[in-house]
């Protein structure tokens, strides 16, 4: 027999809450490795350390500061851990007409994107969704087997 204690038990175990950790931070160098401590930072208060979110962040921090800058505008890193263990990271910045390619590996070195290239390879996805104007957000995605790296 079910009692009600049982079934609150039940609804307590399953309903973990989403954890959401935002902050903007300054589009200098010293606010890109900011970004990354933070991550590294909030990631092991969640219980959840992950050394490939720490690099994509590192990378995609270091990319609103060198590409997404403009003067006077910060940008905007975002975590997001739901109750699946996905693992979300964004970065929003000022240069929405400048969206992110990854660059041909079969093309050589390039003079940038090979950045791109270790955020592919460490996410299970990744993308950029456009605005709100004049903004743009890079985001990756880490699946729970990817966390703990």
């Amino acid at each position: 027999m079910t009692t009600l204690g049982d079934v609150n038990q039940g609804i307590t175990q399953t309903a973990a809450p989403v954890r959401h950790f935002t902050v903007q931070l300054s589009s200098t160098r010293r606010g890109a490795r900011l970004a990354r401590l933070l991550t590294e930072r909030q990631l092991a208060d969640w219980g959840e350390p992950n050394t490939a979110a720490e690099h994509i962040v590192a990378e995609l921090a270091a990319n609103a500061v060198l590409h997404g800058r403009v003067p006077g505008r910060d940008f905007r890193l975002t975590l997001r851990l739901d109750t699946a263990r996905t693992l979300r990271v964004e970065v929003t910045d000022a240069r929405g007409d400048r969206v992110p390619v990854v660059p041909n590996p079969a093309q050589g070195c390039a003079e940038s994107g090979r950045g791109l290239l270790l955020v592919a390879a460490f996410a299970d996805r990744w993308g950029v969704d456009e605005g709100p104007s004049p903004c743009k957000t890079v985001w990756a995605e880490l699946a729970p087997d990817r966390v703990a790296l």
